[in-house]
């Protein structure tokens, strides 16, 4: 049975192994200070299931928590000083990536779109075979869909030389820097959001507000809350737990009778449209600036608004009318 762990090892090698080339780069002028945050996180991933052993008492190899807090102090260190820099990657020059996307034409979109095929097909198809661990199997599908789209990739251009696709990633890696990390560390703040109680105290405010028994006016307050929080945090994954918790639960599915599947999927869509509208999903708004050199680093969350406002004002509508 393949372990979503062993993909999670995938995954450090990978900051390893880039992590190694950073260190290599002269043109770096903060090579070894790239190397060792990049290094030092993909150590992190195998550690881990150490610590969580350790956690569940689950059996296995087991390792304490301290060195694991240790790292990552290290890495906001590192992140937080400006320490990670940028060197010049190996890639072919302008006119050799001319010719080769009038080569490959449409062809090039081919690897993208099979990582979203092989998820679907180990999801719909893999998850009871026995094949993957239990529940896991879109994650592991994910995993396994990048590893096929980057065998795809390497058959679709003719590249034979694994080192080129790893520099490539490393140049991106490099590009986005720290920020790469934005999405999971907000996650996590979610959830320690949740358990001390955030949502329950927002609860109790909104409860002393809203009139009993005002549906309206419940999803209207849900649906902005998931929007203002996402605009905070960042993530729509990390708003989740706290307004549903406060909101979601409590009012909209026990209180109201709501459908719980309904509710909770378009209130996560309210919480996606203040994700188009916030520097904070840097990941999705201001990484995407910094790669294509645009000159305004707003300039994508300029042109998602007038796209952002309305996703709302019809999720709410939407739930309102469909969801009770």
């Amino acid at each position: 049975m393949i372990k979503v762990e062993w993909l999670y090892w995938l995954v450090g090698l990978v900051f390893v192994v880039m992590a190694a080339q950073m260190a290599g780069d002269r043109s770096n002028p903060k090579r070894w200070t790239s190397a060792a945050f990049w290094g030092l996180l993909g150590l992190t991933f195998p550690y881990g299931t150490g610590v969580a052993n350790a956690t569940a008492k689950n059996g296995g190899w087991t390792l304490p928590a301290e060195p694991l807090g240790v790292a990552v102090l290290v890495l906001i260190v590192l992140a937080g000083f400006n320490f990670l820099g940028r060197g010049t990657p190996v890639t072919s020059g302008t006119e050799e990536r001319e010719a080769s996307a009038a080569r490959l034409g449409s062809r090039i979109f081919v690897p993208a779109l099979t990582i979203p095929l092989v998820a679907i097909v180990c999801a719909s198809f893999l998850d009871t075979s026995g094949l993957f661990e239990t529940g896991k199997a879109t994650l592991l599908g994910l995993g396994v869909g990048c590893l096929v789209a980057l065998v795809v990739g390497m058959l679709v251009t003719g590249e034979r030389r694994l080192s080129v696709p790893l520099h490539s990633g490393r140049s991106m890696l490099e590009a986005m820097g720290a920020a790469l990390l934005l999405p999971q560390l907000l996650a996590v703040l979610g959830s320690i959001f949740a358990l001390a109680g955030v949502g329950t105290q927002v609860g109790r405010i909104v409860h002393d507000v809203l009139p009993d028994n005002s549906k309206y006016l419940a999803v209207l307050a849900y649906c902005v809350g998931m929007f203002l929080f996402t605009l905070i945090m960042g993530n729509a994954f990390a708003a989740f737990p706290v307004m549903t918790a406060a909101i979601g639960w409590p009012v909209l599915i026990e209180q109201l009778h709501g459908n719980p599947p309904a509710v909770l999927a378009i209130g996560m869509l309210a919480g996606f449209s203040g994700t188009l509208c916030t520097p904070m999903a840097a990941n999705f708004n201001i990484v995407p600036a910094t790669l294509l050199e645009l000159k305004d680093q707003y300039g994508p969350i300029k042109a998602q608004i007038p796209t952002a406002l309305p996703l709302l004002a019809c999720s709410t509508v939407i739930m309102a009318l469909f969801a009770f």
